[in-house]
């Protein structure tokens, strides 16, 4: 074979991967690996319930199946050839699944809170953890709500950053319930880590209407007021606009509800924020929902369809880095 052809053979060739949790988020994103991606290859599902959806459904599409955990996943004969692995189960379980997986030297996708490796939002800053051996993937709030923090800090100091994500109750699951203090507390980080705020707070709103009602965010971000006369409060709309292109390219049902909402406080008149002060400057307001693509789990869990197609396009990314690398 000349080096040519290794060279082709190489880039044309997917990624084998493994999911261990085969519950909404591991079925759905199990979903979009097999009907979407040109990258990526599903090598192996992983649980702990043999009963579960998420296995018997890998199983009729012909994918590996172990209900025996990390163990399991290490002793089926397809581990030697997967390089990238997602963890989409719950925070507590996650740093042993992590001990394994580094000590095997696979790449792993964090889809659960427990931030590990560093906070990844795809649209802005994937490029820069492209080699890191863990990447977190915030939480479902963060990946909605972080581009927006971004997209205003790019042009002004951004002191406070306060998200709220209200989701359907029956999107919910029994791994979002259990994590909902990591919740708070990884997406508070990440908006500062990577959304540019000195301080953020977030706080997640479970829905129980009937019918169940999409994913909304609502993201306020405190900063200073332009100080460069030629910037303008349409200046900061455009940044969000194009930021929510950029999100779209691949959540497609992610959407502004409005225009942002601008409001400035002197300081002859500073607003008074709980647990941050007195605040003056320039207050933006930005209104977003999320509808899910509706692969496996209904349009409204758009939650839930964020944190997959983010972690899709990660791993597509890191997968085709990586084979550029090695051809």
């Amino acid at each position: 074979m000349t080096s040519t052809e290794q060279n082709t053979k190489t880039i044309t060739s997917k990624t084998k991967v493994a999911i261990i949790g085969s519950g909404n988020i591991g079925t759905d994103l199990m979903i979009k690996i097999l009907r979407s991606s040109d990258t990526l290859e599903m090598a192996a599902m992983v649980g702990i319930d043999p009963s579960s959806d998420g296995l018997a459904r890998a199983q009729r599409m012909g994918v590996a199946i172990t209900a025996e955990g990390i163990d399991g996943l290490v002793k089926l004969p397809e581990f030697k050839d997967i390089k990238i692995v997602f963890d989409a189960t719950s925070a507590y379980v996650h740093h042993h699944h992590n001990d394994v997986l580094q000590k095997h030297g696979k790449k792993v996708i964090d889809l659960t809170p427990a931030a590990i490796g560093p906070y990844t939002v795809p649209v802005v800053n994937l490029e820069q953890n492209l080699s890191e051996g863990n990447v977190n993937m915030v939480t479902c709030g963060g990946q909605a709500t972080i581009p927006m923090v971004a997209a205003v800090s790019q042009h002004l100091k951004v002191h406070y950053a306060e998200i709220i994500a209200s989701i359907a109750s029956k999107s919910a699951g029994p791994g979002t319930r259990a994590n909902i203090d990591e919740f708070t507390q990884t997406t508070s980080r990440a908006i500062e880590q990577v959304g540019g705020a000195t301080q953020g707070k977030a706080i997640i709103v479970m829905n129980p209407a009937e019918p169940p009602m999409m994913m909304r965010d609502t993201v306020f971000v405190f900063s200073e007021l332009p100080e460069n006369e030629n910037l303008t409060e349409a200046d900061i709309q455009i940044a969000v606009e194009q930021m929510a292109a950029k999100v779209q390219s691949y959540v497609p049902g992610y959407r502004l509800k409005q225009k942002v909402q601008f409001e400035r406080f002197e300081k002859n008149s500073p607003l008074f924020i709980p647990g941050y002060g007195q605040f003056s400057g320039l207050k933006s307001s930005i209104f977003l929902e999320v509808e899910g693509a509706a692969h496996y789990l209904p349009a409204y869990a758009g939650n839930l369809d964020i944190m997959t197609s983010a972690a899709l396009g990660t791993a597509e990314t890191i997968a085709s880095a990586n084979r550029v690398t090695q051809a």
